[in-house]
């Protein structure tokens, strides 16, 4: 028996899911999407051999940026657009995250907060390779958000690559080799800073929505609350092992760039009403496990990490900004 697919499982619980929940527009089109993708509901093409006349017919992809089918081939294209970008040089991979706490106001202002976590990501990794006592030079980097756990939990954070030197104010390349060159801690401190004050910003010029369990940061004083929580919390970017050359940041990096929520590859089984599938036990060393949801918890998990519309999830800087 084939094992079930994201598409076998929308088909089965995605009207008992209509009948519990109200998706946005991005939603639903990613849920009518991954329904008809390869169905021939968006037509086909026909392959005619010359010699003994035999026919196949291959149904067209819905081309989803969060269908689990479609992701193979714009991959393989972006990656062989970065091939003229990416220097061959040493790299670092960056994760920037934020405290739990701050998960419900983020889904409520999607685009607002996402954009945030961009922009103070990037500022940081400017300020800090800025910095003599660090580098003193521009550097380029490439930031990927993803949105989920490996429950399909909702947990927002940057991936970023991070090229490993940079160019100083006389243009000349200037590297720490294969050594990491910015403290952990002051990412973190100065990562803090600028997405709190982005945050309150915000907050003081009435751009933020709070709706379910959000509503309650509407008040001036729970909202001063949860900042100062946030402000003692200790936030936990990491630095994961450096990698070298061009080839291999291209190759590293297309673990990253087309991921979704969760491929087909990942989920064991379907029955009863609920759906199994892999995750990763970071509590447990990274240890593989098995989790069963519901089926219509499952879509529910699936659609809370699609992005808003047109919104860029791969961003390019610096020196690695193609424009430069």
């Amino acid at each position: 028996m084939n094992k079930p697919t994201v598409q076998d499982i929308f088909r089965c619980f995605y009207p008992a899911y209509l009948e519990k929940y109200s998706p946005s527009p991005e939603q639903a089109k990613v849920a009518r999407n991954i329904l008809n993708c390869k169905t021939g509901a968006y037509g086909a093409n026909v392959s005619v051999c010359e010699d003994c006349g035999a026919v196949q017919i291959h149904y067209n992809s819905c081309c989803n940026r969060c269908c689990p089918m479609c992701q193979a081939v714009p991959k393989e294209m972006w990656m062989d657009a970065r091939r003229e970008d990416v220097l061959d040089a040493p790299y670092f991979h960056l994760v920037f995250t934020v405290p739990d706490i701050l998960n419900p106001i983020i889904y409520n202002n999607q685009k607002l907060l996402y954009d945030t976590l961009y922009h103070a990501a990037s500022a940081t990794i400017r300020e800090l390779t800025a910095d003599p006592k660090h580098l003193g030079a521009a550097v380029g980097y490439i930031c990927i958000l993803h949105t989920w756990g490996s429950e399909m939990n909702f947990h927002p954070h940057i991936h970023t690559i991070l090229l490993g030197g940079g160019l100083t104010s006389k243009n000349e390349w200037k590297d720490n080799g294969t050594a990491f060159f910015l403290p952990i801690w002051a990412i973190s401190k100065v990562f803090r800073g600028k997405y709190m004050d982005e945050l309150k910003n915000l907050w003081n010029t009435n751009q933020l929505e709070f709706h379910g369990t959000a509503e309650k940061y509407r008040n001036h004083y729970a909202f001063k609350e949860l900042i100062d929580f946030c402000y003692d919390a200790e936030w936990i970017p990491y630095c994961k092992k450096t990698f070298n050359g061009a080839q291999s940041v291209i190759d590293y990096l297309g673990k990253y760039t087309h991921r979704i929520a969760i491929s087909n590859h990942r989920i064991i089984c379907m029955d009863d009403g609920n759906v199994t599938f892999s995750v990763k036990d970071y509590r447990n060393k990274g240890q593989w496990k098995e989790l069963t949801l519901s089926g219509v918890e499952f879509i529910r998990r699936f659609l809370m990490h699609v992005p808003p519309k047109r919104f860029v999830r791969i961003r390019h800087y610096g020196l690695l900004c193609s424009r430069s």
